[in-house]
């Protein structure tokens, strides 16, 4: 199977080394794109859980400052509208300063992740460019073959020159599909952060058992 493999990367010509290329290079984006949003995931999840009791019995400070040393972008959110809670701003202005913090934080989490799209699209241009250029080449060595050669040697190139497109379409499925799952996994995370701002506005706007009493 390897050996396939070889002559089959082998007999697309020199096209299929810079869609191997893409592929790799995608790959690697996916990887590292995955790996930090899977920490990025727990992270937040873990700052969110430490954040809510300290906003729960309203310890602003505390949860402030434990904002502010955390480096995840859950705490740089809620940090924001606790800051502005403890300036006694209203409603709007701390709800205004957590979305200003998700805006922030949007791009990192979204970082590289839209290049898996583009370097699917090229790869499938590069095996494209490759038929063709291969079948100019076959069509132009058929015409000055020997008549009897000809349905056959026009058959081995056009086999050949197909090879890059196959390639091609072979780097950017994947590519595709792991732009899908890491989109996918971009889009739970915001949502939470969404949520976490939905509670922690919910909380703050919660009166005391002392004042309900």
């Amino acid at each position: 199977m390897f050996e396939t493999i070889v002559r089959f990367f082998q007999d697309g010509g020199t096209f299929m080394y810079p869609i191997a290329v893409v592929l790799v290079l995608g790959v690697a984006i996916a990887i590292e794109r995955y790996i930090y949003l899977s920490v990025a995931k727990v992270s937040n999840r873990s700052d969110f859980n430490r954040l809510i009791p300290m906003v729960r019995k309203r310890d602003y400070r505390s949860a402030l400052k434990y904002a502010n040393q955390s480096k995840t972008a859950m705490s740089s959110i809620i940090g924001a509208g606790i800051g502005r809670l403890l300036n006694r701003q209203p409603r709007d202005e701390i709800e205004y300063a957590m979305e200003e913090g998700l805006m922030e934080v949007l791009p990192r989490l979204e970082k590289r992740t839209q290049y898996l799209a583009t370097l699917a699209n090229v790869s499938t241009l590069l095996g494209l460019l490759g038929t063709i250029i291969g079948l100019i080449a076959a069509f132009t060595a058929v015409a000055n073959a020997d008549p009897a050669e000809k349905a056959n040697l026009l058959s081995q190139s056009i086999s050949v020159a197909m090879n890059t497109t196959a390639f091609g379409l072979i780097a950017a499925i994947p590519l595709l599909l792991l732009h899908a799952v890491l989109q996918t996994k971009t889009n739970e995370i915001v949502d939470s952060f969404e949520t976490a701002g939905v509670k922690i506005m919910n909380l703050i706007s919660e009166r005391p058992d002392t004042e309900k009493a």
